[in-house]
């Protein structure tokens, strides 16, 4: 959809124009049709790899985009991102305002690697000013694949239905042993108290999940806490790569610069 067309439609009207997703996901097309879907989503796919696969370790940041500069969990996630960069970690977000735009903010005034990985949605937000790479994705699934896939850990910021589908998605993988186990962090004790009390005292003594499982699960307030936990967890394994033998640096990728405390007592 093009720009001009957007002004011409109404927010409200906006809102409902379909999506890749929902287009995907609405019911069966002609096999011809999903045939192209398939060929869409792989080359959206082979780009994402193209451009994150240089970036070395990465740490994503998750957390709603509502909260304002004058906020405290917008600070909190600035020194998050301060603190995440100053280790050595690329810092992957949504790419847009509030608690992402914090992160981004925090390693790129650190002199860090900061990188936004953007949905493209009808009403679609402006990435904000302290990403040095934007990727763009078209589906919802395809940006899980490559956080997690390019991902040491993820930090939990305060946030809505998304941030919990991130949270809960790296904790399912973990648990049926499709990807290591890594750090997932969460950051703000006031707010994610009730749900980790839920789990510990619904869902564990319910036996709906092991302790094992609640246990994996890091909250704190404090950024020093959480960057000497991860800090203290096993590195993700890596493969030996002819691209690692070669060791591009970041700064000489040519992929384009967008592209289409454990066991709270709470």
């Amino acid at each position: 959809m093009s720009d001009d067309i957007k002004e011409d439609i109404p927010p409200e009207e906006l809102a409902s124009q379909p999506t890749a997703d929902r287009t995907f996901l609405e019911g069966p097309r002609s096999r011809t049709e999903e045939f192209f879907r398939v060929m869409r989503i792989a080359k959206e796919l082979i780009r994402g790899f193209r451009a994150l696969h240089f970036l070395g370790p990465c740490v994503t940041v998750f957390g709603s985009a509502r909260y304002k500069e004058d906020h405290p969990y917008y600070q909190l996630a600035r020194d998050v991102g301060k603190a995440v960069a100053e280790e050595g970690f690329t810092v992957l977000t949504g790419g847009g305002p509030g608690i992402m735009e914090a992160a981004n903010r925090g390693a790129f005034e650190s002199g860090g690697r900061s990188v936004g990985c953007n949905i493209i949605l009808p009403m679609e937000q402006e990435p904000n000013p302290y990403v040095d790479k934007m990727v763009s994705f078209n589906y919802f699934f395809v940006r899980k694949v490559m956080l997690v896939k390019y991902s040491q850990a993820f930090f939990i910021m305060p946030g809505g239905f998304g941030t919990l589908d991130e949270a809960f998605e790296a904790a399912t993988l973990i648990q049926t042993g499709k990807i290591y186990d890594f750090p997932i962090i969460f950051m703000g004790t006031d707010y994610w108290g009730p749900l980790l009390r839920f789990i510990r005292e619904d869902m564990v003594r319910g036996k709906t999940i092991d302790a094992d499982d609640y246990a994996r699960f890091f909250v704190t307030d404090s950024v020093e806490e959480a960057v000497s936990f991860l800090e203290h967890c096993p590195s993700r394994p890596e493969k030996e790569t002819e691209e690692k033998v070669l060791t591009r640096s970041w700064t000489n990728v040519n992929a384009p610069k967008e592209i289409g405390g454990r066991n709270p007592k709470m």
